[in-house]
């Protein structure tokens, strides 16, 4: 079937697949697609409407659009990661999450077709002059708003659990404007009378208190005014003659007087509360904590306080005390370890009386505080939220999705009903709220369709709210559970054209660049400038430096381009860095992946079938991908050809031995049975590759238009295609290559059988659903079933 070609406008947007147009992508597809839907049909374009810029198209060799209508955590569902990065989890060999976790089932966690060569020779991208330009540009702009985004930007109160109970009028001060305020004179009056007090306590705290309840025009005025000034040293002078209640009520009136949280008054008043705190009640104690919070002042030695006394008294704490108390523990982004025991008891304990709304706190404290919790406390949560859902605001369910999405929890009830729920308020919810509803589906690994097209459809409008990490995260989580929605193109466009706005922000987390660009690598887009920018000198440099582990994402972005985008002429991994990130990722192989059951039942079986350790080779094929593969090698006329050779001396005694499969020997190894499903299942499954050295010194080769493997110098031809040769990739796959609950493959390893593809191989799936309950059953079945896959009639013709 012929193909529409467009080319979109968008500045310098690769993507590997054709474009259609949208009538035929949506015809084509339909609203809900299938795994074998989404691995044959042609990707649709993602393209702005930028006017001026120029779409350039990178295709990668010997592709072929084919039509076969028919359709991964986040995600990364995953996080992740898979996790998240947030924990911002990188790809991990299990997929699971950043910045970055997730991370995934992370940490952290994408059709397979292959590509007709370039005509014409792309020319070389001019410098990123115009990158650099647009960073200076935005870069001021951005950092005068940064504040307004970092935060929650949410139309919900996030301290809207302590409008359910009287109790916390006690224990939180109320930051809103008072209930009445003065007329402005008045204020001058005090002022004025400053000078002539004789600066008693109580007469400095009823100064204080009238001063917090003048209009607020009038109290912003005050900072500047050196009569405030001069009361404020006057507090400062006397602070110790203050009785607690006073002391208390002047650290309130700071908060709507705005007083700076490095002024000198709070630095003595944190002084005093941290020397009187063991002779104060719990319930001041609370009380300050949340001015402390209010004020926005770090105040650490007072809070380890605050959790030595709780401690003490835990067994005294009421019902609102202790949700106060953990939102405290999360807004100081400090767990106490002596109480995490204590936390999950009195969770459990009071379970049944918490409001949806405190359970949304207190998840936000365990989470923002990195506080861990068992998978019994956080199921019976979950249990609970499951039922009450439509009662709950849009903010406390995304605080308890966020904990969900840390302690890895697959809770199949919560998140389908979540799916009811959550699409028709996604248009409503702020941006950071959507990107966690988004994240916590790719860490879990969890695929809804009717989410994700809610969020892709409302996130254009929004996209100007986007963080870097925000962007970096819807790209993770769409491309991780490999999910293209109805309006991709708008989708990418305007997430690509923030990622170019926030470029400055990437030089400080150059964990969210590379986690956007993976996401759209998994589904097959490569932004030309941001891939350059990204493999520079200067920007490996500070991801080198990042607390976070970076190496392998490194890795999969340069190799990805190598082999996906072969005109692509920007920056590009050094060699010496490619072959050590290699050399960690097929170290962690060795002690990990080669050595799981699974894989090694099946490498000893297909051993004793094929006629020796010389006709199958447990490795990574594109140690990019982090998942391992069997190859094998067959003639045109089937016969398996030998190839691993460990040692010279092997490689001359093997060279010309080989076990003829003789008629005798396949009918005992299959035994007149043969299984009925298709035993090439495209763009399946996928394990965590191995790729092996191209030359003597080891460095790895890909990217080139012949395959490549770790071969010996004794092997003849190494890296080189024998006439006639078919080389397999097996697949051993396991639960963590696919979404939630089902046979659709996650966005890393649909990168993984595209590349294999591109590079000459032919995909055979061993997926986890048919292989590990042959585990138990006997040999010859077993042999039996690698039989068939291997020797199937339809990979000759195929290859």
């Amino acid at each position: 079937m012929a193909t529409v070609l467009m080319c979109r406008r968008f500045p310098r947007l690769s993507r590997v697949t054709a474009f259609s147009t949208t009538a035929k992508r949506k015809a084509q597809r339909g609203s809900s697609k299938s795994k074998e839907e989404k691995h044959s049909k042609p990707g649709a374009a993602n393209a702005g409407t930028e006017s001026g810029a120029t779409i350039q198209l990178l295709k990668p060799q010997d592709y072929r659009v084919l039509y076969n209508p028919s359709a991964y955590a986040k995600g990364r569902a995953g996080s992740p990661q898979r996790g998240d990065r947030d924990g911002s989890q990188a790809l991990s060999d299990t997929f699971t999450s950043p910045g970055t976790t997730q991370a995934p089932q992370t940490s952290p966690p994408a059709s397979s077709q292959a590509l007709p060569p370039v005509r014409n020779a792309l020319p070389k991208p001019k410098s990123s002059t115009l990158l650099e330009q647009t960073i200076l540009a935005v870069q001021y702009k951005e950092e005068a708003e940064k504040e307004k985004w970092e935060v929650h930007n949410s139309k919900e109160d996030p301290r809207m659990f302590q409008k359910g109970r009287p109790e916390y009028r006690s224990l939180s001060c109320d930051s809103a404007e008072p209930a009445q305020t003065l007329p402005a004179e008045e204020g001058d009056s005090i002022l004025q009378s400053i000078a002539g007090c004789e600066g008693s306590p109580g007469i400095l705290t009823d100064y204080f208190h009238k001063l917090s309840r003048l209009p607020a025009e009038r109290r912003a005025a005050l900072a500047a005014d050196p009569r405030f000034s001069a009361l404020c040293l006057r507090a400062v002078r006397a602070l110790r003659l203050f009785s607690t209640p006073d002391l208390i009520q002047v650290l309130k009136a700071c908060v709507p007087l705005a007083v700076p949280a490095s002024h000198p008054l709070l630095d003595a008043c944190e002084a005093e509360f941290c020397r009187r705190a063991w002779d104060m009640g719990l319930e001041q104690l609370l009380l300050v904590a949340d001015c402390w919070r209010c004020l926005e002042r770090s105040v650490p030695s007072y809070l380890g306080i605050l959790f030595s006394y709780a401690n003490l008294h835990w067994k005294d704490l009421t019902l609102p005390q202790f949700v106060q108390l953990l939102y405290i523990i999360g807004e100081g982004r400090r767990s106490p370890a002596d109480l995490a025991q204590k936390v999950e008891s009195t969770i459990l304990k009071h379970l049944d009386a918490f409001t949806l709304e405190e359970l949304g706190a207190i998840c936000l404290g365990l989470f923002k505080s990195l506080s861990g919790i068992s998978d019994h406390v956080m199921r019976r949560i979950a249990d609970r939220v499951s039922l009450q859902m439509e009662d709950m605001s849009t903010y406390a369910l995304v605080n308890v999705l966020k904990m969900l999405r840390y302690t890895r929890m697959d809770h199949v009830p919560l998140m389908r009903e979540l799916g009811k729920v959550i699409p028709a308020r996604i248009p409503t919810t702020n941006i950071q709220g959507i990107m966690h509803i988004t994240l916590t589906y790719s860490s879990l690994h969890f695929f809804d369709e009717d989410v994700l097209a809610a969020v892709a459809a409302s996130l254009p409008s929004k996209v100007s709210y986007c963080r870097s990490k925000d962007a970096a995260k819807f790209l993770w989580s769409f491309g991780c559970l490999d999910y293209e929605p109805p309006n991709e193109e708008e989708f990418y466009s305007s997430l690509i054209k923030q990622l170019h706005k926030k470029l400055h922000e990437f030089r400080k987390f150059p964990e969210h660049l590379l986690t956007a660009l993976l996401g759209l690598a998994f589904v097959k887009h490569f932004p030309e400038e941001l891939i350059d920018f990204a493999l520079r000198e200067d920007f490996v440099q500070k991801t080198r430096d990042s607390k976070y582990e970076l190496k392998k994402d490194l890795l999969t972005l340069a190799k990805s381009v190598e082999i996906e985008c072969p005109t692509y002429q920007g920056s590009r991994l050094p060699p010496q860095l490619c072959q050590e990130f290699t050399e960690m990722v097929l170290s962690f192989a060795e002690q990990e992946i080669y050595v799981r059951p699974e894989i090694m039942e099946a490498t000893s079986l297909l051993e004793s079938m094929l006629g020796g350790p010389e006709y199958v080779k447990t490795h990574m094929i594109l140690p990019h991908t982090r998942s391992s593969d069997l190859e094998v090698r067959l003639a045109r006329d089937g016969h398996p050809i030998p190839f691993n050779f460990k040692d010279p001396v092997a490689a001359k005694k093997l060279k010309d031995m080989g076990v003829s499969l003789t008629d005798d020997l396949i009918s005992q190894l299959v035994k007149g049975r043969a299984r009925s499903q298709s035993p090439v299942e495209v763009g399946n499954e996928a394990g965590i590759p191995r790729q092996e050295r191209g030359d003597a010194a080891g460095t790895p080769c890909l990217g080139r238009a012949l395959p490549t493997g770790a071969k010996s110098q004794a092997e003849p031809k190494a890296g080189l295609w024998q006439p006639g040769e078919v080389r397999l990739a097996l697949q051993v796959s396991n639960r963590n290559h696919f979404c939630y609950g089902s046979k659709r493959l996650l966005g890393l390893h649909c990168l993984k059988r595209r590349q294999l593809r591109l590079l000459g191989y032919v995909v055979v799936e061993i997926p986890f659903w048919e292989w590990f309950p042959l585990l138990k059953r006997t040999r010859s079945e077993k042999l039996s079933y690698l039989h068939y896959k291997v020797f199937c009639p339809a990979l000759l013709p195929r290859a």
